[in-house]
């Protein structure tokens, strides 16, 4: 897999706002406005796990009681994805701003003062990999070293972007043979076996999400077709995507490889 520019798909109504977006998106991002939400949940349907989206929580449904249905149906249906609200935070907005907080919804853009091409475009850098980020964090024993946590993290954010192993040693400042010892001493498996499993947890979050067949899951982690996917999946967790969907994907793959964890944890000799 090679890494590209992210696609970045905005649904909102005020052409300032989508012109400031469509400038900060630069080279890093794939701008691309849709008109409404069901073009926005095709668009995301069609999109790699790395795809953003930035909406304004009231298009199409202005003051009518909190945000849109539409949104809720989107997050609940794409969980896996990062959605931005972009909107004009006033006093009155406060019980909305909890409501798009238990939808799912990554951050809150003000869009009239506090957000400057700088700060969007961190915003954005930051949630690079954030949903399997979040459920790894979830799933992790308390008892992982920090260096264990921070690789773990740095190889969710470059499998989320169809990264390799040189990407890894890069977002982390070191060089791949250093990477290498890093992974021994956090009791963690070499980077190209850590980037497989991160592959497998990224396919198990993404066939979790209902709006995903299993042939878009497999494009989207870089298998040329489901078969792939079905051959890596069998592989790593003894299951085909469609059981491991049927049994809770991540909850059923993230076993596995916390089982692998132990075992490096435990120096166990040949570990397979």
């Amino acid at each position: 897999m090679k890494i590209g520019a992210r696609p970045l798909l905005v649904l909102h109504g005020d052409e300032t706002f989508r012109e400031r977006v469509r400038k900060v998106a630069g080279r890093e991002y794939t701008f691309q406005a849709v008109p409404d939400w069901s073009s926005l949940e095709e668009a995301v349907r069609e999109s790699p796990p790395s795809a953003l989206v930035v909406v304004n929580p009231y298009e199409d449904h202005p003051g009518r009681g909190g945000p849109s249905p539409s949104l809720r149906s989107l997050l609940v249906e794409f969980p896996s994805t990062a959605v931005f609200a972009a909107m004009e935070i006033t006093p009155d907005r406060t019980e909305d701003l909890r409501t798009l907080g238990k939808w799912g919804v990554v951050q809150v853009i003000a869009i009239s003062h506090d957000d400057t091409p700088h700060a969007l475009v961190q915003r954005f850098r930051a949630s690079q990999g954030r949903p399997l980020k979040a459920l790894l964090e979830q799933v992790l024993p308390p008892e992982t070293p920090g260096r264990a946590r921070a690789i773990v993290d740095a190889a969710a954010e470059v499998v989320a972007v169809g990264g390799h192993g040189r990407d890894l040693a890069r977002s982390l400042h070191l060089s791949r043979r250093t990477l290498l010892r890093w992974c021994e001493r956090a009791e963690l498996p070499p980077p190209r076996k850590l980037l497989a499993w991160m592959r497998i947890l990224l396919a198990a979050e993404l066939l979790d999400d209902p709006g995903r067949t299993v042939l878009s899951v497999a494009h989207a982690c870089g298998y040329s077709s489901d078969s792939g996917l079905r051959r890596v999946t069998q592989k790593f967790v003894g299951s085909s995507p469609t059981e491991l969907r049927r049994r809770g994907a991540f909850a059923r793959s993230s076993k596995s490889f916390l089982e692998l964890m132990g075992k490096y944890r435990k120096g166990a000799g040949a570990i397979p």
